[in-house]
């Protein structure tokens, strides 16, 4: 049974993508600091987890025995106390930001990513195989409504560049993955006050789905060191959300 690792799953996208991998076949680990309301289905083995502690990252991928197949980097604090005292600080000036921004987004996201990357590559590398996925964002590419995640963002696709040359002479590939809007807990509260449609959506798990069929393409080594749209992978790999519809991929231009 292929082993898959994901970070970041009591809710949102991360929790989808422990669920779709699970569904595909795959014994998986999932972390997250309030993993045990995650509900998530009894098959996944839940670790309590804050990925900005090194001890407790390594102490959840020493759980993983027989060899490891996939590392997904969804883990991120950035969009917590988006809200402050009843102002919406999330979109201010980079010099109005306040400071926990920063650690939420390159802490517990960039560097919580390095951190988990290093320990599944060291259990990677000895197999001659293997797949990182780090959850990126077009952010990476123009400024949407925050410098600090813009940053982050972008300092995760180099990440997943040089990361996967050092890693493609021992079969492991990695790659950034751009979800498009997603159907997480925060964006359909959001979407009931107007703020988003929801017609070209994804569903959480929908991101896993194309994992599984990513990681599964006999000629994976080609996409390592690239940035990937999930919907124009899902396209080319002929996957399905979990309503039947496939998503049109976003394009820079229409971000």
């Amino acid at each position: 049974m292929r082993t898959a690792f994901v970070t970041g799953a009591s809710r949102g996208v991360g929790r989808g993508i422990a669920i779709a991998l699970a569904e595909s076949g795959y014994r998986v680990f999932a972390t997250g600091r309030t993993i045990a309301n995650a509900n998530l289905p009894d098959s996944i083995a839940c670790i309590q987890c804050d990925h900005q502690r090194d001890e407790e990252t390594a102490a959840a991928f020493a759980c993983v025995a027989g060899g490891l197949d996939v590392l997904v980097n969804s883990a991120w604090g950035g969009y917590e106390q988006m809200v402050e005292n009843g102002k919406f600080t999330w979109g201010l000036p980079f010099w109005e930001q306040p400071a926990h921004r920063w650690t939420s987004m390159m802490d517990a996201g960039v560097r919580a990513a390095f951190v988990a990357s290093s320990e599944a590559a060291r259990l990677m590398v000895l197999q001659k195989r293997g797949l990182i996925v780090n959850i990126s964002h077009w952010a990476a590419q123009k400024r949407i409504g925050n410098t600090i995640y813009g940053i982050s963002k972008a300092a995760t696709d180099k990440m997943t560049n040089d990361m996967a040359q050092e890693l493609r002479p021992h079969g492991v590939a990695v790659v950034s993955l751009y979800p498009g809007l997603v159907r997480t807990e925060a964006v359909m509260a959001a979407a009931q006050l107007g703020w988003f449609d929801l017609a070209n959506s994804e569903s959480p798990e929908f991101s896993g789905r194309v994992i599984a069929a990513l990681a599964s393409d006999p000629n994976l080594m080609e996409s390592s060191g690239k940035v990937l749209v999930a919907a124009a992978v899902a396209a080319e790999y002929g996957v399905s959300d979990v309503d039947g519809k496939r998503p049109t991929p976003l394009t820079l231009h229409a971000v």
